[in-house]
């Protein structure tokens, strides 16, 4: 299979100027020939999952969105922080709230992790942790490389939050590239 792949980028960070904002602004330049990016529709409005409202109400917009653009995607990318040693609450709520649809977006679907912290372990801990979740949405989970961008304040300009540190950019490279050739084997 050779054309476009359509990437969609999912950050788990909900500050448009955090470190994992900015990685997912730096992955178009990093990419291989035919890999597009698409950033996922906003999920802070979510509200908690909770079945009462899904019995009412049914799935909100805003988590249909999210579905769609899911399904729409040949890939997914998520980039998040790590908070209290796994999955920031917004991303796992949002998560939970599309793992309740019978047609499950995430089934099949290539997912490959990045993630950027001020820390020596770069956000390993939720790694592992979206990992276990991704599995149980059935989802294919690219493995190696894994990026961690560790000491992210020492990796993007301090200004413009652009990535800088060219060890991190060559990984990353080498990521989307098997991450491109991962995508191709899953829809053949």
């Amino acid at each position: 299979m050779t054309g476009e792949l359509k990437v969609l980028t999912i950050c788990g960070s909900l500050r448009k100027n955090s470190y994992n904002h900015a990685l997912v602004r730096a992955l178009p330049p990093l990419a291989p020939a035919g890999m597009t990016f698409v950033e996922s529709p906003p999920y802070d409005t979510i509200p908690f999952y909770n079945q009462d409202i899904q019995d009412a109400d049914g799935f909100p917009a805003s988590v249909q969105a999210l579905a769609d653009a899911v399904r729409a995607a040949d890939g997914v990318i998520i980039v998040t922080p790590e908070y209290n040693w796994t999955i920031p609450g917004a991303l796992k709520n949002a998560m939970d709230w599309v793992s309740r649809m019978k047609d499950q977006p995430f089934k099949e679907k290539p997912v490959a992790i990045q993630s950027a912290s001020q820390g020596p372990l770069g956000g390993s801990r939720m790694q592992y942790h979206m990992r276990m979740a991704l599995t149980y949405l059935n989802a294919f989970t690219f493995g190696t490389p894994e990026i961690f961008v560790t000491f992210a304040q020492n990796k993007f300009d301090k200004q413009t939050l652009e990535l800088t540190d060219q060890p991190t950019k060559d990984i990353i490279k080498t990521q989307l590239a098997a991450f491109a050739g991962f995508i191709r084997r899953v829809k053949a």
